[in-house]
């Protein structure tokens, strides 16, 4: 495609990050890891950061470390990325789906309220922020509060976004982080957990670890989900800049938003009063004629994304878990979703080119 749906941006401080750690000779367990962490958990606000080896780890860690386990439910969203399931059901949980609110895409207070009521054995709620919002966390955080039930955050999507200031992944009792190559700022593959509180990191910190705090002694079953010192060193580089990253895809989405909002037929993304959106996607909901219209931008050289056209609940993998698949929102939404191109290399002469092309589209121009 002439237009991707996503390119990463690597450039030379981060080539030569890369280079300095590969000519030190120490690639693993090194200081590069621990100074990312510290980098890391000053960013978001937090008294702690994890470094892991990818975001599906982090959350799987995070979620023993908080104990979960055999017998357990851990409710989330059924429109997000299959892992936020998977790593519930490694752990011996099973995922409860809570629907999603169909202007934001994340989870809706409501119908998670309904949920904590009936359920007694929910023992933790994972919020996704997906496409780069944030979810409705002074909702979620009162739920939690009333109900007893801890939150943890999936970030994978929203570094650098936030509610009034204060930055996703400081709100839940812990939050997850992935830096896969598409995302706002990546290492290559590598995830972060960060938390407020010691007891969990220090847990964390042994799972990935074999079970260890000191080398040959092992206190409980772990993992080797460390993240190495090359990925740290691209992550120190990238985090610098993800600032200017963020502000980029805000400028995009804001002439995207532009140039769509009144067209019949298209609703553009909602960045509630007070939320700031990190626009991971740009993601239109398109009732009519999605399929079509990604065809013809397809025709025109321009990638599309369909995040994500099976709902978790209708996953063959996730479907002899779960109770129920009646989740109408997140159907609704595989079927109107399509995400644009919105990175920070995309040019301004690309950009009027995807939007010139939408628009004419939708007004039947290019029927």
């Amino acid at each position: 495609m002439k237009i991707p749906i996503a390119r990463p941006f690597i450039g030379d401080e981060e080539k030569a990050a890369i280079c300095r750690i590969l000519e030190s000779g120490m690639l693993a367990q090194g200081n590069e890891v621990a100074s990312f962490e510290e980098e890391f958990r000053t960013f978001i606000g937090t008294r702690e950061a994890i470094a892991v080896s990818n975001g599906t780890t982090a959350l799987f860690v995070g979620l023993k470390a908080l104990g979960i386990g055999e017998g357990d439910f851990v409710v989330t969203t059924p429109f997000t990325f299959i892992s936020s399931a998977t790593s519930i059901l490694h752990c011996g949980a099973r995922p409860l789906f809570c629907d999603v609110d169909d202007r934001t895409f994340n989870l809706d207070p409501n119908r998670l309220e309904d949920l904590l009521k009936q359920k007694r054995s929910i023992k933790a709620i994972v919020t996704v922020h997906l496409y780069g919002l944030p979810s409705l966390m002074p909702e979620i955080l009162s739920l939690s509060g009333r109900y007893g039930v801890p939150v943890i955050e999936d970030c994978a999507q929203s570094h650098g976004a936030g509610i009034a200031g204060k930055l996703t992944g400081s709100f839940g009792t812990l939050s997850t982080f992935s830096f896969y190559p598409t995302k706002n700022m990546t290492t290559g593959e590598g995830g972060m957990i960060t938390t407020g509180e010691l007891q969990i990191a220090d847990r964390c910190r042994m799972l990935i670890n074999h079970g260890s705090r000191r080398r040959y002694e092992h206190e409980t079953i772990g993992y080797n989900f460390r993240m190495t010192d090359i990925a740290a060193a691209l992550g120190r580089v990238q985090l610098g800049r993800l600032a200017a990253f963020n502000q980029k895809r805000r400028e995009n989405a804001e002439y995207f938003t532009a140039a769509f909002q009144s067209l019949p037929g298209i609703l553009v993304p909602l960045e509630p009063a007070g939320y700031t959106s990190v626009y991971h996607q740009y993601t239109l909901r398109i009732a009519l004629r999605r399929d079509a219209l990604a065809g013809s931008l397809a025709e025109g050289g321009i990638s599309t994304g369909i995040y994500y056209p099976i709902p978790v609940h209708r996953q063959p993998a996730i479907q002899p878990f779960i109770e129920s698949i009646d989740y109408p929102r997140a159907e609704n939404l595989a079927r109107e979703v399509l995400s644009l191109p919105i990175y920070p290399l995309l040019t301004d002469d690309e950009r009027e080119e995807i939007a010139n092309l939408v628009v004419a589209f939708m007004k039947g121009e290019l029927a």
